[in-house]
């Protein structure tokens, strides 16, 4: 029979929620700003999506005091253990903020996106939607709340994703993520109804507990653990749960291409990294003992498979967004190194490696909305002859694309460097994966470069006499994304050590 809580109990629950509460305030200021976003499109009315853009990156960077606070705050775990407050989940509240504030950049600046008869402040809103339920993914220790903020995030991204209403392939991209998402979400809750049905728990720090003192089914754990990697797989577009990718990338605003490849992702590692490192069974605790499958192999092989597939089919793409998606695909696999690892090194080195992406993936998008503003285009082939009549936007490209490849003296070089030395550190059986890495950044280069030579190397046929100009106000970001790109490929110090502090988490033990 159900019995109604005492007084002390009611008072003793408000009393947490309202202690949690102050750990939080990041996340509600964010959901206070998604309304009076809302509110403040209703009042404006009209076109005023200049005032709407800067009112969101005001707000946004507003976060950033609230989170700079919660480092004074001890390591703790919030609402009855569903959230947690430590420093890995700072890092990420940091990324997905700035991530944010970027995206919001590209989209004011995107004349195709603001061209649309459908109202912008919705737009910003749900960008800030996503912004709140990454920094929960980041931090969730519960699997009802990882799975709450990965809906969140989810629902916001496939309406931004669609939110070009008027163009088929928009539409199409928002269907196929809608589906594919769905699949997903099915596969990873059925794998976490599983591990509750072995361990009567949700909490990722009691159900490591539970599988370690009374022991586990193999069968249904594998099972479990498969389903929950398919779901996570389709998050970080890893192979062979990528099918989504290319077409989505493609058929979504630039601005939202640009935010699913770099914050989405980076969410789905960070709840990756957490339940695995948490959860999982591993090393000496079982991984190897569940039916003799040893799951960093599994884990090995989708790196594999993602590097390889990823940069060999980019090679053929004739468009630049749908070639970035492919390359997207790479790079998940290469993250995947680090958290093969399963050490705070490693660990390191994805957080590094996460903001070097940042910068140089944000960059190169950025730049395509420069040049699709003047060209209507994101054809590789009418990229022919800009480089001499957008000599800035071809130069900042090249720097992005260099970086990408992991080349110095760009930021992106000293991710991959990391992450390869991380790898190498664990012994000669992981030498295999990091040659295979090598040799596709090798491949890699083939395809990033085609896009410079047909900037600077190659005439056009189309008439290159109109006005190529851009403002002072996106040669002033493109600038200033370019210089950092390079600023921390030599100066990366200050990051590398942030990162070497953000690389643990609560409950979590890494070596």
């Amino acid at each position: 029979m159900f019995e109604m809580p005492s007084g002390a109990e009611i008072q003793s629950i408000i009393s947490t929620l309202r202690a949690g509460a102050d750990y939080f305030i990041p996340e509600l200021y964010l959901s206070a700003l998604f309304m009076v976003l809302i509110i403040l499109d209703l009042v404006l009315g009209g076109r005023k999506n200049r005032i709407l853009a800067s009112a969101t990156i005001i707000g946004l960077l507003g976060t950033l005091f609230f989170i700079f606070k919660q480092h004074a705050m001890p390591d703790a775990e919030l609402f009855f253990g569903m959230y947690a407050l430590d420093r890995f989940g700072i890092f990420f509240k940091y990324f997905f903020v700035l991530t944010g504030v970027l995206a919001v950049v590209i989209s004011a600046e995107d004349e195709h996106l603001n061209s649309q008869e459908a109202g912008m402040g919705e737009y910003y809103a749900l960008i800030v939607a996503m912004v709140v339920g990454m920094m929960m993914m980041a931090s969730s220790t519960d699997l009802l709340m990882m799975f709450l903020s990965m809906e969140l995030v989810a629902l916001s991204a496939y309406v931004l994703t669609g939110y070009l209403k008027r163009e088929p392939r928009s539409s199409e991209a928002a269907l196929k993520y809608l589906v594919y998402g769905a699949v997903s979400s099915g596969m990873l809750l059925y794998g976490f109804s599983l591990i509750y049905g072995l361990t009567a728990q949700t909490n990722i720090s009691k159900i490591s507990m539970e599988l370690s003192q009374h022991g586990y089914d193999p069968l249904v754990m594998i099972l479990a653990t498969l389903l929950v990697m398919a779901g996570l797989g389709y998050k970080i577009g890893a192979v062979p749960f990528h099918f989504w990718s290319p077409d989505v990338y493609e058929g979504a605003p630039t601005p939202i291409t640009a935010y699913l490849s770099v914050g989405s992702k980076a969410a789905g590692f960070a709840l990756l990294m957490r339940f695995f490192f948490v959860a999982v069974p591993h090393a000496a605790d079982g991984i190897e003992d569940m039916l003799s499958i040893d799951w960093l192999t599994i884990l090995m092989i989708i790196s594999a498979a993602s590097m390889i597939y990823g940069n060999v089919v980019a090679i053929w793409q004739k468009n630049v967004k749908r070639l970035l998606a492919y390359s997207s695909i790479a790079h998940a696999g290469y993250l995947l190194l680090g958290i093969i690892t399963m050490d705070k090194v490693g660990t390191q080195a994805v957080l590094l490696y996460l903001a070097s992406y940042l910068l140089m993936n944000i960059g190169a998008f950025y730049v395509v909305v420069v040049i699709a503003n003047k060209t209507g285009s994101e054809n590789l082939e009418d990229y022919r002859g800009l480089g001499r009549k957008m000599p800035l936007a071809g130069a900042a490209l090249t720097v992005f694309l260099i970086s990408l490849v992991g080349l110095p003296p760009t930021f992106g070089f000293i991710g991959k460097l990391m992450i390869f030395t991380a790898l190498i550190g664990k012994g000669d059986l992981f030498m295999w994966l990091a040659l295979i890495g090598i040799l596709t950044s090798v491949i890699s280069l083939y395809y990033y470069m085609l896009i410079p030579l047909n900037m600077f190397l190659r005439d056009s046929d189309r008439n290159l006499d109109k006005d190529y100009r851009t403002g002072m106000l996106s040669n002033a970001i493109t600038v200033v994304l370019m210089v950092l790109t390079i600023y921390f490929g030599l100066f990366f110090q200050p990051v590398a050590e942030y990162a070497r502090y953000s690389a643990s988490m609560f409950g979590a033990v890494l070596n």
